[in-house]
Formats: C-alpha cells, sequence, structure tokens
C-alpha cells in the first residue's frame, strides 16, 4: 500500500469509512469523489490531499508519519522503502543510564555500515548514517532510539516504523528472531542472542579479542539486514489483507 491510497490520516475518517471508500472504488486520492461523503467531510479530505500532493512530492516523511495513527505507519514504507535506513544496535545492557553502545549496524541503498565503540562509533558518524526520511527498526521506538539519543545527545526526528507495532497486528510477537522464523528468514547464526552479544563485546574490551568483535558485527549486521526482509514481507501482507480484500 502506497500513501496515496490512505484516507485515514483525514479526522473523521476511520477504518470503516476507510475501506468503504476503497470498495466504492477510491483506491487513491485521484479517484476520490466528494459526493461519497458528507459535505463538511469531503471538504476535509480535499484539503488533506492538497495539502500532502506537495509534501509527498518534498519527500516528507514526517508529515505522514505524525498524520496516519501509530498503528498504520507501515504505510510509509513503500513510498519511501529505497531510501529508508534499517538500523539496530547492541548494548552492555538495558539501562540507558549504566550501559554503553558497543556497535551501531545501519543498512540503507543495499549497503550495511557498521560502528564500532571506541573506533567509530560518534555523534556525527550516527547523524550521517541516521539522515534518512524513514527509520525502520523493531521494537527502537523503547530501546535503539531513545539509548542512542541519550548516549550520543542526539534528536533523532525522522519519521520511525517500528515493525513491532505492525508485526503485532499480524499475530507475529515476540522478539525480533521470533519474527524472523516466523515469516521465513534463516539466520547464519541461529545461536546467538543478546546476551550473547554483551558476552562478545566483553571478551573484546578485555582480552582484546578481535575474533569476538568480528562475531559480534557480523551478529548485528545480519540484525539490520533481516530488518529489510521483515518489512518487505510484512508490508506485503498487510498491504493484501488490508488494501486488496477490504
Amino acid at each position: 500500500m502506497r500513501i496515496e491510497n490512505s484516507f485515514i490520516p483525514v479526522r473523521g475518517v476511520g477504518e470503516k469509512t476507510e475501506r468503504r471508500l476503497w470498495r466504492e472504488g477510491a483506491t487513491h486520492w485521484d479517484s476520490f469523489d466528494p459526493s461519497m461523503v458528507s459535505g463538511t467531510l469531503a471538504d476535509r479530505i480535499g484539503r488533506f490531499i492538497e495539502d500532502a500532493r506537495p509534501r509527498l512530492v518534498d519527500g516528507d516523511a514526517r508529515f505522514f508519519a505524525d498524520a496516519l495513527p501509530s498503528g498504520e505507519r507501515w504505510r510509509l514504507y513503500e513510498n519511501f522503502r529505497d531510501d529508508t535506513a534499517f538500523f539496530d544496535i547492541e548494548t552492555t545492557g538495558l539501562s540507558q543510564d549504566r550501559d554503553d553502545v558497543t556497535t551501531v549496524s545501519v543498512h540503507r541503498n543495499g549497503e550495511t555500515t557498521t560502528l564500532v565503540r571506541g573506533r567509530d562509533l560518534t555523534r556525527d558518524r550516527l547523524r550521517e548514517a541516521l539522515d534518512a526520511p524513514l527509520l525502520v527498526t523493531y521494537n527502537g521506538a523503547r530501546f535503539d532510539v531513545p539509548f542512542l539519543e541519550e548516549s550520543f545527545d542526539l534528536s533523532l526526528d525522522a519519521a520511525h516504523l517500528d515493525l513491532l507495532y505492525p508485526c503485532r497486528s499480524l499475530g507475529l510477537t515476540g522478539g525480533l528472531k521470533t519474527v524472523e522464523r516466523d515469516v521465513g528468514i534463516e539466520r547464519d547464526r541461529p545461536d546467538l542472542g543478546g546476551r550473547d552479544a554483551v558476552r562478545l563485546w566483553r571478551r573484546y574490551e578485555r582480552r582484546g579479542d578481535e575474533g569476538a568483535l568480528e562475531t559480534l558485527v557480523s551478529y548485528n549486521r545480519e540484525d539490520t539486514v533481516n530488518l529489510r526482509t521483515v518489512a518487505d514481507r510484512v508490508a506485503d501482507r498487510l498491504h493484501r489483507e488490508r488494501f486488496e480484500d477490504p
């Protein structure tokens, strides 16, 4: 589904009204006919479309992220897929006050960059890597984003799609590894988890074990690259369930 198929950002348009508009043929802004709804609502929809068109041309994902209900932000994905930054972080623990970010991997335009604490993981490098119209994470709204903002005095104010929520709407629950299995993704190292990431960093930090760091970076990068596949499959399934069969 694309943003241009959406009427739900308009005040007064809920899920039922949007589905009725689709069934009656208004599957795109261009096909909306004001006679399909009451005069007041028709005016609001018309004003929204008028305001939204130039925002979409300008690539203003944040405008649409703010306009869409939080559970519907997955609709941003198709429009901004090609310039999305998928990212994942590893840390020494769960406390933003006491623990450190060890690695950050960003997957964008088919390439993956990993920044490592003590080497190139800096505020400026993070800002550069995450300068994208749309950020995609898994559970990043509660963990990755606030952790980076606190640790590096950053403000990540780009549009953000946290895949945890569209996954839940499809009954895909649990951590990222569980969701990956449920959508058919196989990992190179399915035995590794979050506790292993902490252990690997400690081995590198205390013993200078480059092999441990290499394994940690590989694990973090795989998390990030797999986010793209999860997003593709979840968005496709939601499109079929919500839009093709309203």
